[in-house]
């Protein structure tokens, strides 16, 4: 009798399993309650924000990694531990520096690049400082002052990305100094000091040769820089001492889930997502100063862990890749560092299913960035839409969000990589109130908005998993070409 017993219980339990549709498997392993319990931790006050190079980034990656071996992953191939050692120079600047313009003190400053200087023989006034601003100007031995932007793009990305043009003129025409004065509003301006005055990190050493000091100024409503375009003669005072270098070592989290089908699970899709955030900075209205990054990226890298649990239980054909990188807000420097070190070849991953977030200001979305860009864009809607939401692409395209996250690295090696981020209409509102802000805190987030978005992108890897054709590039795309050299098709 116990035998007949034991055979009906194995038979309905093996019923059971294989009578489960992949949303059942979703729903069995997604929980709101696991999803606090792993942003709650990550986004705690404890960890100090995560920022990349920390003990208290460490203490995240420790987490993730026993999160991983708790649900049954394999670690890193390589190591067979779930790390891969990241090395970084860390670059702190100076903070014996002292600037004035025309006997007026410069307290607002940051500095971009950072060379010892010590120097008080005047300036000269050059606009915004490219090519035909120096017609009939001699800036020889010089401090020159520039207007942040172009006549044409005056925000502060558009004169980021104007930089290293500013420089290499103004190094050309023999400067010894670049001032650039930028009308930033309040909210951008302390992240552009939180950024660029506090020690900054490089995958390696990047020697610089001829740096010279290139310096910001907050110059509000452009006060400053029409004041100077009525002045002959301006006096300045800049010294400075040069930058401390040091190695430091993070960790990118690695896992692996072997796929069941005897051919298929030679392909691996990617799930990622960075686990660090910006540190303690600036501080709000209310004093605080820790950067919890609950949306940024405490969310993303629950995405993977959930996605990690649910392939641990029930694999798909497919294998599976799980990252959590270090140093995405330090410059991608972890996806930048794994692609020129994979653990796998490259050639066998033939997706990458990234999440990273800023917000969101819709809780009936699910927005994509890249949505269209590869052929499994209906899996991700299908997926999107089994849990009471609309995938939708990127609403911002001016922000240029798929190349600011570490799907791009991905993207530039031939492998399809959309991001997969909270609901979004617009980048502003509700998605800038918290975007790299301290009161990114695990309390001002709505669990069940959550829940469904956590279990559509389960849902959608699962899709994508089990799919006997291998998503591509749609035709045309941008990064078609370097997947076609990749893949050898």
């Amino acid at each position: 009798m116990k035998k007949v017993i034991f055979l009906v219980l194995a038979f309905v339990s093996t019923f059971t399993i294989f009578g489960q549709s992949d949303k059942d498997k979703v729903q069995e392993t997604v929980t709101k309650s696991k999803i606090e319990g792993h942003i709650y931790f990550l986004a705690d006050d404890l960890l100090k924000g995560r920022e990349t190079g920390t003990p208290e980034n460490k203490i995240a990656a420790s987490y993730l990694a026993n999160t991983l071996r708790s649900y049954g992953v394999q670690p890193n191939p390589q190591t067979k531990t779930y790390y891969q050692e990241v090395n970084l120079q860390k670059t702190t600047p100076p903070s014996d520096v002292n600037l004035s313009i025309n006997g007026t003190i410069i307290k607002d400053y940051a500095l971009l690049d950072v060379a010892a200087i010590d120097f008080s023989k005047g300036a000269v006034y050059v606009g915004y400082g490219l090519e035909q601003d120096y017609k009939g100007k001699s800036v020889d031995g010089k401090v020159v002052i520039v207007k942040g932007g172009s006549a044409d793009t005056k925000d502060t990305r558009a004169a980021f990305g104007l930089l290293d043009q500013k420089s290499e003129l103004a190094k050309t025409q023999g400067a010894v100094a670049v001032i650039e004065l930028l009308n930033a509003e309040e909210q951008m301006w302390g992240f552009i000091e939180h950024n660029f005055n506090a020690s900054s990190l490089g995958v390696a050493k990047k020697e610089k040769k001829g740096t010279m000091p290139y310096v910001w100024v907050l110059d509000k409503e452009n006060k400053m820089a029409n004041g100077l375009t009525k002045n002959k003669s301006i006096s300045i005072a800049i010294s400075m001492s040069g930058p401390k270098e040091e190695v430091v070592t993070s960790q990118n989290v690695i896992g692996i889930v072997e796929g069941t089908d005897p051919v298929l699970k030679e392909e691996y899709i990617i799930y990622s997502g960075h686990y660090d955030h910006v540190g303690i900075g600036t501080p709000d209205a209310t004093g605080d100063t820790i950067y919890n990054g609950a949306r940024d990226n405490a969310v993303g890298t629950t995405t993977v862990l959930s996605m990690a649990e649910n392939l641990a239980k029930y694999p798909t054909k497919r294998s599976a890749l799980f990252i959590l990188f270090t140093g995405e807000e330090k410059g991608l420097l972890g996806s930048s560092f794994y692609v020129e070190n994979p653990v796998l070849p490259l050639k066998q991953m033939v997706y990458c299913f990234n999440s990273d977030n800023a917000g969101y200001n819709d809780t009936s979305l699910a927005t994509i960035i890249g949505l269209p860009r590869t052929t499994a864009s209906q899996h991700i809607k299908d997926a999107a839409s089994a849990f009471g939401l609309t995938a939708v692409d990127d609403p911002a395209p001016e922000q240029g969000l798929f190349d600011r996250s570490d799907n791009v690295r991905f993207a530039a090696k031939g492998i399809p990589a959309p991001t997969f981020s909270l609901g979004f209409t617009a980048f502003n509102g509700d998605v800038t109130k918290y975007y790299h802000r301290p009161g990114d805190e695990a309390q001002t987030l709505d669990y069940d908005y959550l829940y469904k978005f956590f279990s559509a992108y389960v849902l959608a890897g699962r899709n994508i998993g089990n799919d006997p054709v291998t998503p591509t590039w749609t035709v045309g795309d941008k990064y078609e070409v370097a997947g076609k050299a990749l893949y050898k098709n």
